[in-house]
């Protein structure tokens, strides 16, 4: 292994939220056969994303066992047109009939109309009781809930769709901030690309970290975005509210994220009791005040690590965090990377060097 694909492969092994033997179902398969259920209105690149991964390995790798089959099912097979036009060849589901290694169910704008269908649903059901494990793109996780099958589980799925589905399938713990999540053999990706990187993940327990940076390498893709990464900024956006006078406090506690903003203080410019703010900024926001100014607090850190040479001492204090601990463990549970590890992938550079222009990350938070 090159010292290259070391370090890589360590952090994706400290990152990983699971281990190969512990999330699959135990169901017995004799080949890699990957079935995606397509739909009318599928995403295309929620369906092509991960096809393409999956056929990526097919490329590197040959013998018995190694190399994916991959087969697209649908109920108005053959001909299926997906959200860009492009058309999938498809088989008819009962050409999917046998042991599933990897079942995946995509998004897109059909959805509406592929949850009426209560056939493709029961089918759905069916076919993950015999797969090894079930995997969905964006919106597929509203098929997988609707056949019961997220029930008692963590899931995600696009950032503007999650407080639909928690409110639809209030059995499913749905976690907007991560691009993919593992419970079971049930793995969740976020918004469209990120079929991409949960596609990697499989690939990776499959054959490994080596396996899995190959074939990022060979369609130049990041190997890999860690869970937490890629919505997190889309996420408090979107909670920002237009309710007064919460909306008030929300812009004054960017404007002053280097203070300690405990909640009474909060409450004060709210003119509220602190009890009475945290039930009306929960309602409003969808999390308590102490989880929003940790989410800020953070949002904040990753721009200055993104774009200045700060130390991680001095990006703790301009973020508000009274010690370095505190800020390491609310930045590693937060995006599951030390901030060290999270400059060193994301971090913004020119051909010419590292851009550095003060005020910028301030100006970009504002």
């Amino acid at each position: 292994m090159s010292e290259a694909s070391e370090g890589v492969a360590g952090i994706v092994n400290k990152l990983s939220l699971w281990t190969a033997h512990c999330w699959e179902q135990s169901v017995i398969v004799k080949e890699r056969r990957v079935v995606i259920a397509v739909y009318p209105g599928a995403q295309t690149l929620d369906v092509s994303g991960p096809l393409e991964v999956f056929d990526s390995v097919n490329r590197l790798l040959s013998g018995p066992g190694s190399t994916y089959r991959l087969q697209c099912v649908s109920p108005d097979a053959p001909s299926v047109p997906t959200s860009a036009g492009l058309v999938v060849q498809a088989e008819p589901l009962e050409a999917a009939e046998g042991a599933i290694d990897t079942l995946l169910v995509p998004g897109g704008p059909g959805l509406k109309e592929a949850l009426l269908n209560s056939s493709f649903i029961a089918w759905i059901r069916r076919a993950a009781a015999r797969s090894r494990r079930v995997a969905s793109v964006c919106g597929g996780a509203f098929l997988l809930a609707e056949a019961g099958l997220l029930d008692g589980r963590r899931a995600t799925t696009h950032w503007a769709f999650w407080e639909q589905m928690a409110r639809r399938y209030p059995e499913v713990t749905v976690d907007p901030e991560p691009i993919f999540i593992r419970d079971g053999p049930f793995v969740t990706s976020a918004g469209v690309s990120t079929g991409i990187d949960m596609a990697l993940a499989l690939v990776e327990g499959d054959h490994g970290p080596d396996c899995a940076l190959e074939v990022a390498k060979f369609l130049v893709l990041y190997f890999k975005r860690p869970g937490g990464q890629a919505q997190f900024s889309m996420v408090l956006d979107a909670q920002l509210t237009e309710q007064e006078p919460i909306r008030g406090v929300q812009d004054w506690i960017q404007e002053n994220l280097h203070r300690a903003l405990p909640v009474s203080e909060l409450a004060d410019r709210a003119s509220m009791s602190p009890r009475h703010f945290a039930r009306v900024f929960r309602r409003a926001v969808g999390v308590t005040p102490g989880q929003y100014v940790r989410r800020l607090r953070i949002a904040r850190a990753r721009q200055l690590l993104e774009v200045t040479e700060l130390s991680v001492g001095q990006i703790a204090s301009r973020c508000g965090f009274t010690t370095v601990e505190t800020f390491l463990r609310a930045f590693g549970a937060l995006l599951g990377l030390t901030p060290a590890q999270y400059r060193q992938h994301f971090q913004l550079h020119t051909p010419s060097g590292l851009v550095v222009e003060p005020g910028w990350a301030e100006r970009r938070s504002a």
